[in-house]
């Protein structure tokens, strides 16, 4: 569904951004892409969109190389909520916001709508159905960007620090969306610096150091390789390092029952 072959780009000022980086993510995959700032994960991203074309290697997206296909085009297979929702808000009022995208795409009126009140609803944005996305708080920006990508169900999400700005709540039913389009196939990918959110989801994990892509692998094997995610200053999930922690403390040696009592009786300690 979507594979780099052996991408190198380097922004305008020299710098590598990603630096031949090879990557498959298969249809219905769910991929949480993690490592440090500047590690290349946007950039990454951006040239699944064809925002941004490889300076060497491919980009296919569903079989389709991004250098020969628009932005447009590609935004139809591929919905993308950037970690900065004002770089995709433009709309006067919210609700002319999640329709826009609907009426390029040639729905019908009935079913922008539809589409629209839904995705209003999910997301708890109902009331500033009428306002501009100006007047949002941060969090509710980006549950407007995720609502307008959703409602014209592409086939692959991608969401970009979903959780920034995001209180305990909203992440309960972010992560409920995200598992909701689990389940119909959705191909996923998640780009976060929030383990503790990630690790429920059991992720296939992909660590990014420097443009180059260090780790890949299930979430259960490779968040517990401590030495490799120090090195991309990645963080272990909580429940992993008290795991962990548990498993490097000496164990009490065995001691049957019949001699723990004796033992006990006669004032003798193991």
């Amino acid at each position: 569904m979507i594979e780099f072959m052996d991408v190198t780009f380097v922004h305008q000022n020299g710098v590598r951004a990603l630096d031949g980086v090879s990557l498959r993510v298969e249809a219905g995959e769910v991929v949480a892409l993690v490592g440090e700032n500047g590690a290349g994960k946007t950039t990454l991203v951006k040239h699944v969109t064809g925002l941004l074309k490889p300076a060497s290697g491919s980009v296919l997206v569903d079989g389709v190389d991004t250098r020969k296909a628009s932005t447009a085009q590609l935004s139809r297979k591929v919905g993308v909520a950037f970690q900065n929702p004002d770089h995709q808000l433009f709309s006067e009022t919210v609700e002319e916001e999640m329709s826009f995208a609907l009426r390029n795409f040639g729905y019908s009126p009935e079913l922008v709508q539809n589409r629209v009140s839904w995705g209003l609803e999910l997301f708890g944005l109902e009331e500033y159905r009428k306002s501009s996305p100006l007047v949002l708080s941060g969090g509710e920006k980006k549950r407007l960007t995720l609502a307008c990508i959703l409602a014209w169900d592409p086939q692959m999400v991608i969401l970009d620090e979903p959780t920034v700005g995001q209180d305990s709540i909203q992440k309960e039913k972010l992560a409920g969306t995200i598992q909701m389009l689990m389940s119909t196939g959705k191909t996923i990918v998640v780009v976060s610096h929030d383990i503790e959110f990630l690790w429920p989801m059991q992720p296939r994990v992909v660590v990014m150091k420097g443009g180059k892509v260090v780790g890949d692998g299930p979430a259960r094997e490779l968040m517990q390789d401590r030495e490799l995610l120090d090195s991309a200053r990645v963080a272990q999930p909580q429940l992993v390092e008290f795991y962990q922690l548990l498993e490097r403390r000496p164990r009490a040696p065995f001691v049957h029952p019949l001699d723990a009592g004796r033992w006990v009786e006669e004032g003798i300690r193991p």
